[in-house]
């Protein structure tokens, strides 16, 4: 009799399980037409697992529930089997590295990466928090990995197969080859497991993700259809009360209706002197002489009736301890930025050689003060301070030259980045 294995065919849980039975022979079969979010809160699943977790295993003497848990019952199915370890320091180091990478591994990639699939709020510093945290794993993995081929001993053992699921949804799904080259010898375990022939026949073809996924951006509520409903159907019921109207005052009234009004405030104010599209391509056409083209282009075409530019810095600057993060960080907020493309040009600096990492930014909005939209729609706005730039001040002025110039170094530090937005 096979055993029946409860979760979806993607699920990295399950993964652990099926992995292990190919190793052993033990017959696992997963649950035909199994869907999640639905089969997993019917009455009859709920008996098994009262709490509705994925994955589930039925056997002939009742279910298992928690992947780990599965996982060693379907190991110590098979006698003697070398996936549990041949003495008792072998079976206590494959449980510590199952511990290892459930709590150091597992459960940071997952903190990372719930939010960036609209799973959980984002929150910056909680993101920084768990990939500080999974870099400080990896660093101990790598370690570990530089003078030993598996976890435990010379042969795969239960504890690489869990450790290596654990690390699936990192390589596929987050971490991208410049994050992991830091940790050359975790690279070189993992594509080495993956390709095992047992491991792939699971898995399939894995292949490395190439980019982190932006953060979904927080959309408003749109207002209830039943309203607009309403709104239509109560005209439609006066109108046929009244009598029809002559043609011509028919007329006189659509044109008499009201304009619609601009889609942003800022299509109101008084025309400038200044057409962004012509500095963004001034900056972006540049290569040579830049302070003598593009900067002094950018001064000749400034209106400082019709423009204004903002220095910011970010608040938490003692919490970028992670390059990769907070570069990251700061390209994101330049994506949930693009509201605003048609009224700025922006630059964002990050600086210094060592954590933590500075990161300063020089914007220029239409109009006088930041954009209320701007500051309403994109979060991003409160985790900087803002200071408008004063032209009296030639210090000020030279500071913004600075940075449209991407000048290294740059108040005394070295220019790990810049990022535009134009």
């Amino acid at each position: 009799m096979a055993l029946v294995l409860h979760a979806g065919k993607t699920n990295k849980n399950a993964f652990k399980t099926l992995i292990v039975a190919e190793y052993t022979g033990v017959k696992v079969e997963l649950a035909p037409d199994f869907e999640m979010g639905v089969t997993n809160k019917t009455p009859e699943y709920l008996k098994l697992n009262p709490i509705g977790k994925v994955p589930l295993l039925v056997t002939p003497d009742g279910p298992i529930f928690e992947s780990n848990a599965i996982a060693r019952y379907v190991a110590r199915l098979k006698a003697d089997n070398p996936l549990i370890g041949s003495s008792l320091i072998d079976y206590a180091h494959i449980e510590q590295w199952i511990d290892f990478g459930s709590l150091e591994i597992d459960a940071n990639i997952i903190s990372w990466f719930r939010p960036r699939f609209g799973s959980a709020v984002y929150l910056p510093p909680a993101e920084e928090a768990a990939i500080s945290a999974l870099k400080r794993a990896l660093g101990a993995l790598n370690t570990h990995l530089a003078s030993n081929t598996y976890l435990v001993g010379h042969f795969v053992t239960l504890a690489d197969i869990i450790v290596t699921c654990n690390l699936l949804i990192g390589f596929t799904k987050l971490m991208t080859k410049s994050f992991t080259s830091e940790f050359p010898h975790v690279e070189r375990y993992f594509w080495t497991l993956v390709n095992q022939p047992n491991f792939k026949e699971v898995l399939g073809d894995v292949k490395q993700t190439e980019s982190v996924p932006p953060v979904p951006s927080a959309k408003k509520p749109s207002q209830p259809k039943e309203t607009k409903s309403k709104a239509k159907e109560e005209p439609k019921k006066e109108a046929k009360k009244e009598p029809a109207k002559p043609k011509a005052e028919a007329a006189e009234e659509v044109e008499e209706a009201p304009k619609p009004k601009p889609k942003n405030p800022l299509d109101l104010l008084p025309p400038s002197s200044m057409v962004l599209d012509d500095w963004k391509r001034l900056y972006s056409n540049t290569k040579t002489n830049f302070r003598e083209v593009a900067i002094k282009g950018f001064w000749d075409m400034y209106d400082p009736e019709g423009y204004s530019l903002w220095f910011c810095e970010y608040k938490y600057n003692d919490e970028n301890t992670v390059s990769f993060v907070t570069l990251n960080k700061v390209g994101g907020f330049l994506q949930r930025m693009d509201l605003a493309r048609k009224y700025a040009f922006g630059k964002m600096l990050v600086i210094g050689s060592e954590p933590p990492f500075k990161v300063k930014g020089l914007w220029l909005f239409r109009g006088q003060e930041i954009p209320p939209f701007v500051m309403e729609e994109c979060y991003d706005m409160e985790l900087y301070n803002w200071t408008k730039v004063d032209l009296s001040d030639e210090n000020q002025k030279e500071r913004v030259n600075q940075m449209i110039e991407d000048q290294e170094p740059f108040e005394g530090e070295v220019l790990l980045d810049a990022k535009c937005f134009k």
